[in-house]
């Protein structure tokens, strides 16, 4: 199989690698910190047995998994021979146009630059380069090996040959690539993400409910359907004649609060310590990581249902 190279072995990093390892591919993991290679290849060893318990490895076992990571100290070796490089280095402009620098001269010339991050334009650090054209964004929505959705973004000079090998590699490992025509700020994840947590925010800064009566409403009632469903089809099936129904009947309403929605309030101010108050009285500091875990379980029996109602009914 090709070879996948990560650059950045930290938490996006080694969640990337379980995607490419288990859909088939020999991954190489770099990073500047000499030691997070190893300990990237010694954490997902712990993942697969996760995995492996809620039949996620696609009938392989672990040490099948396993045995395509190779932790590799040198970066030069770690590009060689590659198809496609996934890039998780810190959010920093400076930092990754240096990275992508080096990254251009030592990658072969077919080979795709990927950059995970979440917040950069893929303008914003490589316009500099020789062959600017083969770089993009891929941002998963993190751990992509239980989450599918991947946002793949051009830069303005990115060829439609790299989005379609990149279109191409998710699928065959496994991901729903989300073909952007162009970069914006935020990409479509982090916009909409973005505009429920305003909102989220604003509810609790109003005194209108608790975080965790919001948090309620998202988790008993709104996510119930988002798990299965995007806001299109869901305003589609909400009213007798579809979306166009739905409009004619609540667009006025939705109108009348977006008003309503236009100030921004301020997420450090003092809201945020009533919020941070009601999730530490919930979940202490010291149980984070326990709970993360807890998350990570409940994606896994999440994904093997839906694989199973997709199987069911071919959809």
């Amino acid at each position: 199989m090709p070879k996948i190279a990560i650059v950045g072995s930290g938490f996006i990093g080694r969640a990337w690698a379980i995607s490419y390892a288990r859909a088939g591919y020999d991954v190489s993991l770099w990073d500047v910190d000499a030691q997070a290679p190893d300990a990237a290849v010694s954490y997902i060893s712990e993942v697969l047995t996760d995995l492996d318990d809620n039949d996620l490895l696609n009938g392989q076992s672990p040490t099948d998994v396993l045995a395509r990571l190779r932790a590799e100290p040198d970066l030069e070796k770690a590009l060689d021979a590659a198809v496609h490089v996934q890039e998780n280095a810190p959010e920093k402009v400076k930092v990754k146009q240096e990275l992508y620098t080096r990254l251009d001269e030592l990658a072969g010339p077919q080979t795709v630059l990927a950059s995970s991050t979440s917040a950069l334009l893929p303008s914003r650090f490589t316009e500099h380069l020789k062959r600017r054209e083969r770089c993009l964004v891929a941002h998963p929505i993190n751990p992509p090996y239980l989450i599918k959705a991947v946002e793949v973004v051009p830069s303005p000079w990115t060829s439609d040959a790299a989005m379609e090998q990149t279109r191409l590699l998710m699928l065959e490992a496994g991901q729903s690539p989300i073909m952007m025509t162009k970069e914006i700020d935020g990409f479509i994840m982090n916009r909409l993400q973005g505009a429920l947590l305003e909102e989220a925010f604003r509810l609790v800064a109003g005194g209108v409910a608790s975080a965790e009566d919001v948090d309620i409403g998202i988790r008993e009632g709104l996510a119930a359907r988002w798990a299965f469903m995007g806001p299109f089809e869901t305003i589609d099936l909400n009213a007798p004649a579809g979306v166009r129904d739905y409009v004619g009947r609540y667009d006025g309403m939705f109108a009348n609060m977006f008003e309503q929605m236009k100030t921004r309030v301020d997420w450090s101010g003092e809201v945020l310590d009533r919020i941070e108050e009601d999730r530490r009285q919930r979940l202490p500091a010291d149980k984070l990581e326990e709970r993360q875990k807890w998350r990570d379980r409940r994606l896994m029996a999440l994904a093997v249902h839906k694989r199973s109602q997709e199987e069911k009914t071919g959809k």
